[in-house]
């Protein structure tokens, strides 16, 4: 694990964006943590945040080849940290990877007056990188490309906060579960790499190999490793710093 990603988790326990104990996720799962990106509520927060999407987006760029033009933010997290990125792209050296992108977001619902129309912000043009908090059913990227392809632009990258490396309950109602997680399941319908700051893997990494992890591993670390057993998929590939 870099130092990145428990620089990171570090900064997520610190705002209570991410916690251990015991949680009742969407999917009615027991989870031994949880993630809440809505926990980065201050001028500050957000503005570290997006210093952490930049460095995840510059890295992708500098490992991985990923070329962009601009960012898109799903409504209504994503308009935040979309803004919050492009902000911290800008500020960063140039020697860095740092340059001034634009950035748009949807709205929900179709504005009739003014500039009218669902989309606030830059044309979306060029190569486009949707900036979101998590994946979890994939609908609201799936819908994000959808208005990207739309605006005649390419979307060549989903960046997340956290991959939780979840595998979904089977649809099929037998009770079991899906062979791949929601991203990779993305990844392979859209051919559209994710790139998250941390994942599941770095959390129970930063358990094992920090001090503060330590001091967690001896009350949640047993339940971390149970859930990552029962429920966590396979890593495909490395698709983050």
């Amino acid at each position: 694990m870099t130092n990145h990603r428990s620089q990171f988790i570090e900064f997520a326990l610190q705002q209570q964006a991410l916690s251990f104990g015991a949680f009742t996720t969407k999917a009615g799962r027991r989870s031994p943590y949880f993630f809440n990106a809505g926990r980065f509520d201050s001028g500050a927060a957000v503005g570290e945040l997006g210093r952490f999407y930049a460095r995840t987006l510059v890295a992708a760029e500098r490992d991985h080849g990923l070329a962009f033009d601009m960012l898109f933010g799903p409504a209504y997290k994503g308009i935040t940290l979309a803004a919050a990125t492009a902000m911290a792209l800008a500020a960063l050296p140039a020697e860095e990877g740092g340059r001034d992108v634009g950035f748009a977001f949807n709205r929900k619902e179709a504005k009739l007056h003014g500039e009218g129309g669902l989309l606030v912000g830059s044309k979306l043009q060029g190569r486009v990188v949707i900036v979101d908090d998590v994946l979890t059913d994939g609908a609201s990227k799936r819908e994000s490309v959808d208005i990207i392809r739309a605006a005649g632009a390419e979307p060549v990258a989903v960046l997340i906060a956290l991959d939780r490396m979840e595998r979904k309950d089977d649809p099929s109602g037998e009770g079991g579960l899906s062979s791949e997680s929601a991203v990779q399941t993305f990844e392979a319908e859209y051919g559209i790499p994710v790139y998250a700051i941390a994942t599941l893997v770095d959390i129970m990494d930063w358990l094992q190999n920090t001090t503060n992890g330590r001091e967690q591993l001896v009350t949640h670390g047993d339940a971390v490793s149970d859930y990552r057993a029962r429920y966590g998929a396979q890593p495909r590939g490395e698709a983050r710093l």
